[in-house]
């Protein structure tokens, strides 16, 4: 025991030893009672498990079938990754810019610290650098200690007071996870928690956004671009503050020339280089399938409320970090938005000459007493109630119409879509109503294909353009089919032996009261022609005639059974699809035909993941298969379908003239639709084991060609699935000779019912040749 003798110092040097004590005592305590909360005056500390499993948000993956990534769900975009996979061009600027002792200390760092202090004793807080480590900002990073409620206590009301007790809650939490985790552990979490701006999280996502490469490919300059924008995003963006940036990124190299991570003349090599970026920012607009993507988030939010309710667990789609597993084959994916897009230019540039020539808009109708085509009256007023544009006045003016129409009319600046430029856009001053008119001239298209044996999206295009038009027009719109609902019809009557596939019947005119269809071409031959031969060259005659022998409820059941959900009102002309139905469910339905009759309901998702890969779901997407027809009857459907595209007069004849897709080794079914006044354009193609099919159409039905040579399905729609087939057969992995979708015959029943013996005198099999004749299909063009 330590006795102090009497002295006129004695009191001085108790009194000394008295505060040297309690001040140690504070220290010990302090962090014991912040750590401890106690009396509820400093707010809690994230637990063992939290420091052991720390959470970030985590952009959940869609993947392709065939691996590859088709995007992202997020609201903070960010892939994790381990250490391994940085370069080490990102370690050395990262260590030598925010942290030169990192590997020295264990969470904090006395020399930064002791820096501070005389910067705060001194006035100079800024220019000796900053006191917090990388395992500090790790912790800060984590669990927002700042900001979260369940951190704060009642001293987090006084200001200064509360700055210290969320430092030493970061001291804390630095030293608890420098125990719990290796250095590399903690370089990695913090490269993965950061921000790089542009709603970029993680180095990962950083290097692919801003130079379009892995973290492990980023040069020496580029990844002291990367370490530089930490210490503000925003102010060194690169792509807004190029020479800001710039110096920022010199900066960095030249502190790793400080601290020996490069070479003089590396300094000198790197420093003189310019920022070369390759900025390929995601969002939900951009990437591949975005009608597709948008879609699956409907179906995959239904089923994760159903998840965390069977299992109480909280997965979010936005930050839980799944990986989803889709159907869709990025190459198909790829053929159909480029077949898309190639013939939607073409449809386009044809839609505008064509009104140009006829000195009309295209909103038309026909005059009830001469039927010439005259503007549809006051279908502006009508289409702009619609927009979201009038809502929104309405809200703000309520009823006064005037101010209401003079804001529609006032022109702002804003981006529209063209079809002109690589970027889909262009800078313009339109006002909402010029905007409207403007975008009333665009067809609009839907294309989607399917593997019929399991249900399988191969390739989904909804639209156009999925960030100028959101609509999808392949599950949301609903169209009239015209004769591609035919198929269903024949179906019903064969199916209940009203017909036989080779059964004739007369080409006249067949009235169901006052309904008396016209073919297509107003006109009646009076020859007796088979089933295959009606449908192939879609006679509106011969289905008035089984339709009024099978009846509409009779068939609308069979439609349903096959894979059509939407309500059909029962009535007669619905022989020549005069109901509305979506794109989605009638290449559903048509792929019953190909399945040998068994009905398989759209697939989009194979297997879920968490981010760590335990799988949450995969047996329940097993395809479930229902037999609702016959083998054999599917198979005669697919023959009557055949004769589309290989007898004289089929509508689809030039898929083995112009496209070449057809010759004595393979097969394909298929049938066009076209609507009253060319209002709709459809095309359906069957292949033995891929379906798909395409509607082409304005935003209205009063939006149209005017002519049969321009308006038919063939003509609009099926260029489109031509070229996608074109480039799925050219794919040797896709189409070729051991490809799953190779050009190959639709295999027979072993046990038919009956002989099919009104095939195309045009196809010997027994010489495995195909004679190709000059015909001329019904639109007049010559094979």
């Amino acid at each position: 025991m330590i006795e102090f003798q009497s002295g006129k110092f004695r009191k001085s040097i108790l009194r000394y030893w008295r505060w040297a004590l309690f001040l140690v005592a504070l220290v010990v305590a302090y962090p014991i009672a912040v750590n401890n909360n106690f009396f509820w005056a400093f707010g809690g500390m994230p637990d063992l498990k939290a420091l052991e499993n720390p959470q970030s948000e985590e952009a959940s993956e869609i993947l392709t079938a065939d691996g590859k990534s088709l995007g992202k769900y997020f609201i903070e975009n960010r892939t994790p990754i381990e250490f391994d996979q940085l370069s080490p061009n990102i370690i050395k600027a990262l260590v030598a810019t925010e942290d030169a002792r990192f590997l020295d200390h264990s969470g904090i760092d006395p020399r930064s610290l002791g820096r501070v202090l005389q910067g705060v004793l001194t006035g100079k807080t800024g220019s000796s650098g900053g006191g917090s480590t990388l395992t500090q900002q790790l912790a800060k990073n984590l669990f927002e200690i700042r900001t979260d409620e369940k951190y704060k206590g009642w001293l987090h009301n006084l200001p200064v007071v509360r700055t210290v007790v969320n430092k030493t809650k970061e001291w804390i939490l630095s030293v608890r996870l420098e125990r719990n985790y290796t250095k590399q552990e903690i370089m990695a979490m913090y490269l993965n928690t950061v921000s790089f701006g542009n709603n970029t999280y993680g180095v990962k996502v950083a290097a692919k956004t801003y130079f379009n490469k892995e973290p492990w490919q980023v040069k020496l300059e580029e990844a002291a671009m990367l370490v530089g924008m930490l210490q503000n995003p925003s102010r060194y963006n690169p792509r807004l503050f190029k020479e800001r940036a710039l110096t920022r990124r010199n900066v960095v190299l030249s502190q790793m020339k400080k601290y020996g991570f490069m070479t003089d003349a590396e300094y000198v090599s790197s420093a003189s280089k310019p920022l070369k970026l390759n900025f390929t920012i995601e969002n939900h607009n951009s990437g591949p399938a975005p009608y597709f993507r948008e879609a699956l988030r409907d179906y995959l939010n239904d089923w994760i409320t159903q998840y965390n309710d069977n299992n109480n667990t909280d997965l979010n789609i936005y930050t839980s970090g799944l990986r989803i597993y889709t159907t869709v084959d990025s190459r198909m994916q790829q053929y159909g938005e480029e077949a898309m897009e190639t013939n939607m230019r073409d449809q386009q540039k044809k839609f505008f000459a064509h009104w140009k020539a006829l000195k009309m808009r295209p909103w038309t109708e026909r005059d009830g007493r001469t039927r010439k085509l005259k503007e549809a009256p006051n279908f502006i007023a009508k289409m702009i109630r619609k927009t979201g544009r009038y809502q929104e006045l309405k809200r703000a003016y309520g009823d006064d119409t005037a101010k209401i129409w003079k804001a529609l009319r006032t022109p702002s600046r804003m981006k529209v879509f063209t079809w002109n430029r690589g970027s889909f856009e262009k800078d313009t001053m339109m006002s909402s109503l010029d905007s409207l008119k403007y975008y009333l001239y665009f067809l609009r298209s839907a294309f989607v294909s399917m593997d019929p044996r399991n249900g399988d999206i191969k390739a989904y295009v909804g639209g156009i353009n999925f960030k100028y038009f959101k609509y999808d027009q392949a599950r949301q719109g609903s169209r009239q089919p015209g004769s591609t609902f035919k198929p269903f019809l024949y179906c019903t009557a064969i199916d209940n032996s009203y017909v036989t596939p080779c059964e004739t019947v007369i080409d006249q005119q067949v009235c169901i009261g006052d309904w008396c269809p016209k073919n297509s071409d107003g006109r009646f031959s009076g020859r007796a022609l088979t089933l295959r031969q009606a449908l192939g060259k879609s006679i509106n005659s011969v289905s008035a005639y089984l339709i009024k022998r099978v009846g509409p409820v009779k068939t609308i059941e069979y439609a349903h059974k096959l894979g059509i959900k939407s309500y059909i009102k029962p009535d007669y002309t619905i022989a020549l699809g005069s109901c509305d139905v979506k794109v989605l469910e009638m290449i559903n339905a048509y792929c019953t035909f190909a399945n040998g009759g068994n009905h398989v309901e759209p697939r989009l998702v194979t297997r879920i993941e968490d981010k760590d890969g335990n799988i949450l779901a995969e047996s329940e997407f097993t395809p479930k298969l229902t037999q609702v027809i016959s083998e054999q009857v599917a198979y005669q459907m697919l023959f009557l379908m055949r004769g589309a595209t290989e007898d004289p007069g089929g509508t689809a004849m030039r898929l083995r003239g112009m496209y070449k897709l057809l010759d004595y080794k393979n097969e394909i079914s298929a049938k066009t639709g076209t609507t009253s006044e060319y209002s709709d354009g459809w095309f359906m193609g069957v292949t033995p084991n891929l379906v798909s099919g395409v509607w082409v159409g304005g935003e209205s039905n009063k939006i149209h060609f005017t002519t049969m040579d321009l308006g038919q399905g063939a003509r609009m729609a099926m260029p489109a699935w031509a070229m996608y087939m074109q480039k799925v057969y050219k794919d040797p992995e896709l189409g070729g000779i051991t490809g799953m979708y190779r050009p190959e015959k639709f295999q027979k029943p072993q046990k038919m019912d009956m002989a099919l013996d009104c095939a195309s005198p045009y196809r010997n099999d027994s010489t495995n040749t195909y004679l190709a004749p000059t015909v001329t299909d019904d639109e007049g063009v010559i094979f």
